[in-house]
């Protein structure tokens, strides 16, 4: 089938490059290229919810992003503070109580 689709041109370079070095077709490498997205956006659309164990508590402490590995970090490292009581087991084995 034929049709006409338009695209940015640094995409058009790139898939153009892509083709080249592969030796298929533009459109050979658009067709697979949209065949793997297709079958990307399928695997995904049919994975199980994750279910998380938790362990009492009141859901996140203020100011946590799950999705900011530097900020949990920095949340996780506050609760060492000495004034705090809560510590890592490990923290106990490695140097004694603090």
């Amino acid at each position: 089938m034929r049709t006409t689709i338009r695209l940015i041109e640094q995409l058009l370079k790139e898939i153009k490059q892509m083709a080249a070095r592969a030796g298929k077709s533009l459109t050979k490498t658009i067709e697979e290229a949209l065949r793997e997205s297709l079958a990307r956006q399928r695997i995904s659309g049919e994975r199980e919810p994750v279910h998380l164990v938790t362990f009492g508590g009141n859901g996140l402490l203020p100011g946590v992003d799950l999705d900011d590995s530097a900020s949990m970090l920095e949340s996780m490292e506050s609760l060492r503070e000495p004034n705090l009581k809560w510590r890592h087991p490990l923290d106990e084995q490695k140097g004694g109580k603090k």
